[in-house]
Parts: C-alpha cells; structure tokens; sequence
C-alpha cells in the first residue's frame, strides 16, 4: 500500500474548536499514527497557519480562498471560491491518492484534472440540502436569497460529479440520499473520526439542562429560541446554554428568563465540565443534514439526550436518545428525567452501540483499504 496521501481541506484543520473540523483533524492524526505520509493541502480564510499540523504531516500547503463571483452562476461559490492553480500543480507533481475533504474541495475532480488518481471525496454533508435548509432558518433576507441560490448551484454540481469517485459519508441517510438522488454506484458510510472513543458518562444525577453548540450559527441560535420559547418558558427547571459568540439578541432573551444561564465561550475544559455534569441534553435541530458533533459529544460524554427526529436522522442512535417534537413533550419529559438516575445499562448499552463503530485506528485503516481497492 501507497504511504503516501494527499489531504485537501476546505479549512485549516487545528485547533478542533469546531463540529466540522472535528472529523478533518482526527482523522489526519489518525492516519499520521498508521504511519500514512501525508502532503495536506488547506485553504485558510481567518484561522491562520497552524504550526501543530507539522507534527503530523510531510508538508502542509496553505493557499487562499477567492472571492471573486467571476464564476458564480456557472459554480456553487463553495466550490469556485477554491479553485488555486498553485493547489493543482502540487497534486499533479506525483501520482499519490488523494483525499478531497467536501465537496467544496472537488473542482480538479470536476473538470477531470485528477484522472488515473486514486481519488475519494470525504461528503460531510449533502451540500444542496444543507444549504436549503439554512435558507429556510436565515430571517435575512439577502442571506436567505444567497442560500437558496447556492443550494440550486450545488443540486446540479453534486449530480455532477456524483459518480467521477468513490464517495465516503459521515452517516447512512446521506448514502441513500446520493443514491436516490443522484445514482451515485460507489459510496460508503465511514463514521467521523472523534476526539474520544470510550463513552465516559457519569452515573447518577446532575442538576441542570444543557443546550451546547456554536450560537454564532443561525441554526443554532434558532434551537435556542425555539427551546426559551417552547419549553423554558415557565419550566421550574436550571438551564444553562454554552457555546461560541452568542449574539446580542439571544443575550438578551437569555438574559429574560430566570431559570436560563448563558456562558459565552467557555473554554475546552469548562465545556467538558458542563457536558459532563449535566443531566439532561436538549438537543433540537432544524437541519436534518450531516451528523451533529454535539450529539456524539454527549453520547460519549453526557448522561440523558432529548433530541427531535431531525437532530438523529439518519445516525441509527434512536435507542441512545429520547424523541420528542413538540415543546410540551419536551417539558414532561424533563421533568420525569430529572428524577431519574442515569444508570450503568444506560451507559453499558452506549458503550455496545459506539465504541466498535467510532474507532479513529480501525477507521483509518478502512479508509486506506478504500484506496487500495477502489479503482478511481
């Protein structure tokens, strides 16, 4: 087997601070630890150079985003935005595979520059569908109408290149989806690679509610409304909200209830803390696309899930989770939980459900199987 990869990223990989970069960095020190030689290709718009990436890879390039609309209605922006003539002139120095993270990063796998590669697309989500569905969460109006545009874009670019590679999804809904939709032949589920491996949630009872994410997120933000307004509004019950850059407005409406406490970007191990010590996890989503980090972190790390059927589609973790949809179910079920201990079978039934399936060594040696047997 080739020891040698190329990566292409459509972000700068570190620090893993984000639910998207989660899967780019473990899996590359995963591969990293295989003994896999990796050349790794990262576009960088704000995160900057990242020093700690050379102790995993033979080289990391750094090239910058373009944007530039010159090729917006032919091109989904995500995709146009990193077309860098530097970035294919490295690849084709060699003939080692190479692994396109999004499909943001698949443009020389569109106009047919990568043939004769061993080449796999990492899909992190079906990108038209998440797109539309921001549009659909976004009261801007300018943002809605961009959303809607670059989904429209990006519907007829993945049907595209649907089947000019071997496809690798981050859940099972996505596979069926890119085969439905699409007819893609050659597509696999391969878990996301994750900061933890064994499940380490703590028996007993905690004393709190937590909703944890990224509140720069519209999507995000509009959970929390929805759960303030739907289910916090006269629940005698602690909630704490936790997450990156909330915005003034859900400062505010944070700030209206008395039973609701806002950290604003509390730091790795007071996130830990929080994620630990809770109770219950409230996890609603809009978006049905992908699969949430958050919701792994608390599987792993977390005692009881209430989630909507958006939030786990598609993830197979209907057992690991409480389903409610409606505001009022979710506040009956609060309170029947908070006097409830988080038991050694609840945790057990974890451990049987995602240790095996959500283990970075065997997936990365998976992943190099791909290479070795796909004939792209």
């Amino acid at each position: 087997m080739d020891n040698h990869l190329h990566i292409v990223c459509l972000d700068v990989p570190f620090p893993p601070d984000y639910g998207g970069v989660f899967d780019l960095f473990y899996k590359i020190k995963s591969l990293h630890e295989l003994g896999i030689k990796i050349h790794l290709h990262c576009f960088e718009y704000g995160r900057g150079q990242q020093p700690q990436l050379n102790q995993y890879c033979e080289e990391v390039i750094y090239y910058k985003r373009n944007s530039s609309l010159k090729n917006f209605l032919r091109l989904p922006f995500i995709v146009s935005s990193r077309i860098n003539e530097q970035l294919i002139q490295n690849l084709l120095k060699d003939k080692y595979s190479v692994l396109l993270e999004g499909i943001h990063c698949t443009y020389y796998l569109y106009n047919n520059q990568l043939q004769n590669r061993k080449v796999i697309v990492r899909l992190h989500n079906v990108e038209y569908e998440y797109y539309q569905q921001l549009s659909h969460s976004t009261k801007n109006i300018l943002k809605k109408i961009w959303f809607y545009i670059e989904s429209k874009s990006l519907e007829k670019y993945e049907e595209q290149i649907a089947n000019k590679a071997l496809f690798l999804t981050v859940n099972e809904k996505d596979t069926i989806t890119y085969q439905k939709i699409f007819f893609a032949e050659e597509i696999e589920f391969l878990p996301v690679f994750l900061p933890f491996e064994k499940v380490n949630s703590l028996i007993g009872k905690g004393s709190y509610c937590l909703y944890h994410g990224n509140l720069s997120v519209s999507e995000n933000e509009k959970a929390v409304v929805w759960l303030l307004e739907n289910v916090f509004n006269n629940l005698a019950v602690d909630c704490i909200i936790a997450g990156k850059n909330p915005s003034i407005n859900l400062q505010k409406i944070c700030k209206a209830n008395k039973n609701v406490q806002l950290i604003a970007n509390p730091s790795e191990e007071k996130m830990k803390e929080l994620i630990s010590e809770a109770h219950i996890h409230l996890l609603p989503s809009f978006n049905k696309t992908g699969i949430k980090i958050k919701l792994l972190n608390a599987l792993f790390n977390g005692r009881f899930i209430i989630a909507n059927s958006r939030s786990i589609d598609g993830t197979g973790f209907n057992s690991l989770c409480k389903i409610e949809e409606s505001g009022e179910d979710f506040k009956k079920l609060i309170v029947e939980l908070m006097n409830t201990e988080f038991t050694e079978a609840d945790k057990l039934h974890r451990v049987n459900m995602l240790e095996e399936q959500y283990n970075n060594h065997a997936n990365a040696q998976q992943l190099m199987n791909y290479f070795q047997a796909t004939n792209w």
